[in-house]
């Protein structure tokens, strides 16, 4: 299964990122920045929450139900008419409950490291977490995914698996951060320090975190 990031290099992931930058108005590399850091955060608190039976549960219902991945197959009609309140506001309700409190930590940190603030993050933010629930819930009606276990392999999966330790670190960091701005310089160190391969989440964070 390819990861989330094989999935913003492709063409559906194009797709995703000039019509999210053309409904935020905001430039294109920065919201391909935003949403590259921002992407794997969000899987990461996912599968922190599907990790209980009753965060699985509410998890697997979304994916079965409003996101299934229709959303995937009419991103034309989403993007040409301007993205509609309606998705916004689902994507709002999404970070409220994947994020919880971090959210405001969360996007302070990609904010300052993207060079936007952080309500222009959420604003990318809240167009693309639909998206991103609708890219899962197609991933899920491809595998057969009926139980706690199969959500959490899928996630972890499309993480990019327990090989790359330090990337799910650098994720956890994000994810308690408290939006002092320390915590960014530590993240970036982390990832930069011992990352030197050009591969993977840690080559392309790498890149990203001025490198």
């Amino acid at each position: 299964m390819s990861g989330i990031l094989d999935l913003l290099n492709s063409d559906l992931g194009k797709t995703i990122i000039s019509g999210v930058s053309g409904s935020t108005g905001t430039d294109q590399n920065k919201t391909s920045s935003v949403l590259t850091m921002a992407l794997p955060v969000l899987m990461k608190a996912m599968e922190r929450n599907a990790s209980t039976p009753q965060g699985a549960e509410g998890l697997m219902g979304a994916l079965s139900g409003k996101h299934d991945g229709s959303i995937l197959e009419n991103l034309g009609g989403l993007f040409g008419g301007g993205v509609d309140e309606e998705v916004k506001t689902d994507g709002d309700k999404i970070l409220g409950h994947v994020l919880g409190q971090r959210r405001q930590g969360v996007e302070q940190v990609i904010g300052q490291k993207s060079g936007l603030d952080a309500g222009s993050v959420g604003n990318i933010l809240k167009v693309a977490a639909p998206i991103l629930m609708g890219v899962l819930g197609k991933q899920a009606r491809q595998n057969n995914v009926s139980s706690q276990n199969d959500l959490g392999g899928l996630l972890g999966g499309l993480l990019g698996g327990s090989s790359a330790k330090k990337e799910q670190s650098f994720l956890e960091a994000i994810l308690d951060a408290d939006g002092d701005g320390s915590v960014v310089d530590d993240v970036a160190g982390m990832v930069l320090g011992g990352s030197k391969k050009k591969g993977g989440l840690g080559g392309l964070l790498g890149g990203l975190f001025g490198k």
